[in-house]
């Protein structure tokens, strides 16, 4: 079956479920981008109102909970499980990673605020540097994560472990088993 859209992987690859995410965040934070060179020109007309919302949408509902899922249950599994150079790895990494939350989250709030105000066309402004800063930060927060957290988890997590971290994310979103 050919499909418009990518499907996202099953919660049984919970990995896989995190690095769809970071596609998407991805895919975001490049709309981004085209508002910042669309607005200047065209300002907030449908095509940007539509734009802001979707960004709007994704990191009001879906991020929060890509960040639960490190935060509650990825993260804290490592913890318990990861030995000798992946402990101390992780120890180096896990205070960056979460640092790394709370900026995103205060940058949010300033980028949300503008984005709000072009999906409702009152506004047709996106600061540059804002975007900049978001993007960077989470680009280097996702290669931090797809290059050392993963890979850890896929070679250290158990079976039951990687059933667990699934039914969490899935129960997170409040969908079915």
């Amino acid at each position: 079956m050919n499909t418009l859209f990518d499907s996202a992987p099953s919660f049984d690859q919970p990995l896989a479920v995190l690095k769809h995410c970071h596609d998407r965040i991805r895919k975001q934070l490049a709309t981004m981008a085209k508002l910042l060179e669309h607005l200047p020109t065209h300002g907030a007309d449908k095509d940007a109102q539509q734009a802001a919302q979707a960004v709007l949408n994704y990191f009001i509902k879906a991020a929060p909970l890509h960040h639960e899922d490190e935060e509650i249950n990825l993260l804290p599994e490592l913890q318990v499980t990861a030995r000798d150079e992946d402990a101390t790895l992780l120890a180096n990494l896990l205070p960056k990673i979460l640092s790394q939350h709370e900026d995103m989250a205060a940058q949010w709030q300033q980028l949300e605020k503008q984005l709000s105000a072009i999906a409702t066309a009152s506004a047709a402004s996106l600061s540059v540097g804002a975007v900049q800063d978001f993007q960077a930060l989470y680009s280097e927060h996702m290669q931090i994560e797809e290059t050392q957290i993963a890979p850890m988890a896929k070679r250290l997590f158990s079976e039951a472990q990687m059933a667990a971290l699934g039914a969490a994310m899935q129960a997170r979103r409040g969908i079915a088993t």
